[in-house]
C-alpha cells in the first residue's frame, strides 16, 4: 500500500482528505507552500498510526512541484491515490486583473494539477490502477470570480482530456465540485466533502464516475468524526 498525495493540504478539504485517508490506514504526503501547514496535517496523520509525509512546494512551480512528488514517491512508492486541491481563490470582476495575474491564477489551479498528472500518471496507468482526483467548484461561472471560474472551467476539461489518456489503462481520473463556501459545522464542512474522495477512490471500476458535485447534503452514510480543540 503505497499511500496518498495530497497536494494543497492546508486546512479545510486537503487536510479533512488526507485524514480521511488516514483513518483507511494508507500512508500520506502531504503538499503545500508553508513548512507549519504540511506539519500540522502531517501530525495529526501520523497521530491515525500511518507514515506521514510533509514537504513543501508551491504548485505553480513546477520544479519545486516535480521535486516534491519525487520526494513523496521515494518515501511513500507510487501513490494509489493523487489529491490536486491547490487553487487560488479570490474575487475579481471582469477586467480587473492584468495579464500577469490571470495567469498566476491559471498556473495555480490548472497548470499544477497538469504538472502533478503528467509527473505521476505514466507510472500509475503502467501499475493498472489508482485514482487521480480534482478538488473543482464554480458549476456555473460566477462574473464576480473570474479568475476562478475560468480555472475551474480549465480543472473540468483537464480531468476529461486525463481521462481519456489514462481511464482505459485502470486509473481513475475524477473531480469533486464544490458549490458553496467551505466552512466547519456546515453543510460544506470539509469532513462531509472529504467523504467524496474516499468514495471516488474506492469505486469499483464498472461504476466509476468522472464528477460529482456537492452542493450541501452529506454523502449517504456519512459521519463526520469529532473535531479536536486546538
Amino acid at each position: 500500500m503505497s499511500g496518498v498525495v495530497v497536494i494543497g493540504a492546508g486546512p479545510g478539504i486537503g487536510r479533512s482528505v488526507a485524514l480521511r485517508f488516514a483513518r483507511e490506514g494508507l500512508p500520506v504526503a502531504v503538499v503545500a507552500r508553508t513548512p507549519a501547514t504540511v506539519e500540522a496535517v502531517a501530525a495529526e496523520a501520523a497521530g491515525l498510526g500511518v507514515r506521514a509525509v510533509p514537504v513543501t512546494a508551491d504548485s505553480a512551480d513546477e520544479t519545486a512541484l516535480r521535486a516534491a512528488l519525487d520526494v513523496a514517491v521515494d518515501r511513500l512508492g507510487p501513490p494509489d491515490a493523487v489529491v490536486y486541491n491547490a487553487a487560488l481563490v479570490r474575487p475579481d470582476a471582469l477586467g480587473e486583473l492584468p495579464v500577469r495575474a490571470h495567469l498566476d491564477a491559471w498556473a495555480v489551479n490548472v497548470l499544477g494539477a497538469l504538472t502533478a498528472a503528467a509527473h505521476l500518471l505514466p507510472a500509475m496507468a503502467e501499475r493498472g490502477s489508482g485514482s487521480f482526483l480534482v478538488t473543482g467548484g464554480m458549476p456555473e461561472a460566477r462574473r464576480r470570480y473570474v479568475s476562478l471560474s475560468l480555472g475551474k472551467a480549465g480543472v473540468r476539461t483537464l480531468v476529461e482530456l486525463l481521462d481519456q489518456e489514462y481511464g482505459s489503462s485502470g486509473v481513475h481520473v475524477a473531480s469533486v465540485t464544490v458549490d458553496g463556501p467551505v466552512a466547519p459545522g456546515t453543510a460544506f464542512d470539509p469532513d462531509l466533502i472529504a467523504e467524496h474522495y474516499w468514495r471516488l477512490h474506492t469505486q469499483p471500476r464498472h461504476r466509476r464516475e468522472r464528477e460529482v458535485l456537492h452542493d450541501g447534503p452529506a454523502p449517504a452514510g456519512t459521519a463526520v468524526p469529532a473535531r479536536k480543540r486546538p
